[in-house]
């Protein structure tokens, strides 16, 4: 079921929090899917997710291609657990932002990033928040059923 990023429950936040490797997907210029691993960080309050990149990668030109707005996804998942927040991104090249996301990245995933001047960040505007994040665990016969 989806719901927006402040309404989803606290577990769900939390499966923000762990060091999980995400994707990015973004639509090229031709509407092929573009997708590629990144790390993502949240604010359920303000309801967005960051991705710090850099400003000569495809998935900031695809983008900027859709008119600065692109619609994109941010999927995770871990077992059976798994979250995708789909949103509207903007690329900021903001300092003030970028810090704040370089800072958010630093502790979700334990390390700051080595210093980069093309840095910016992707600000994603979660309109949904969907996903299957409880802790039970299925057993063989579970995951073969799927």
């Amino acid at each position: 079921m989806s719901k927006a990023l402040p309404e989803q429950t606290d577990d769900y936040k939390k499966f923000w929090s762990e060091y999980h490797l995400c994707t990015l997907t973004t639509l090229r210029p031709d509407g092929g899917l573009h997708v590629v691993p990144v790390g993502v960080t949240i604010d359920p309050a303000a309801g967005i997710a960051r991705v710090i990149t850099r400003k000569s990668s495809r998935k900031v030109a695809n983008i900027l291609a859709d008119g600065g707005q692109g619609r994109v996804a941010v999927c995770q998942v871990d077992g059976g657990r798994w979250a995708t927040l789909e949103g509207t991104a903007k690329v900021s090249t903001d300092a003030a932002e970028v810090a704040e996301a370089v800072a958010c990245y630093a502790e979700r995933y334990g390390r700051m990033p080595a210093p980069d001047p093309e840095r910016v960040v992707i600000r994603i505007a979660v309109e949904r928040a969907m996903g299957q994040v409880s802790t039970q665990r299925h057993g063989p016969a579970s995951r073969a059923a799927a």
